[in-house]
C-alpha cells in the first residue's frame, strides 16, 4: 500500500517516537509533582498561630495564652 514509505522509510521515525515517549514521561512526572508538592499543614502549627493572633489582638489575657500554649503542645 505504502510501498515502504512510512515515518521509519526517513530514517527518523524512531526519533518520532522517542520524542512521544519522552512527552508522556514528563507529563506524568508533572502530574505527580504537582500533587505531592501541595504543602502540608500541621494542626498543632496552625492552632498555635491562630492562638498568638489572638492574644495580640488582646482577645484573651496572658494567663488564658499560656495556659492554651501548654494545652497545644502537650
Amino acid at each position: 500500500m505504502y510501498n515502504g514509505m512510512g515515518w521509519g522509510s526517513w530514517g527518523f521515525g524512531w526519533f518520532i517516537w522517542i520524542i512521544i515517549l519522552v512527552i508522556i514521561i514528563w507529563g506524568v512526572i508533572k502530574i505527580v509533582s504537582s500533587t505531592s508538592n501541595k504543602p502540608q499543614h500541621h494542626s498543632g502549627d496552625d492552632a498555635l498561630e491562630i492562638l498568638k493572633k489572638r492574644y495580640a489582638r488582646g482577645e484573651i489575657t496572658k494567663e488564658q495564652y499560656d495556659q492554651m500554649r501548654k494545652d497545644l503542645q502537650s
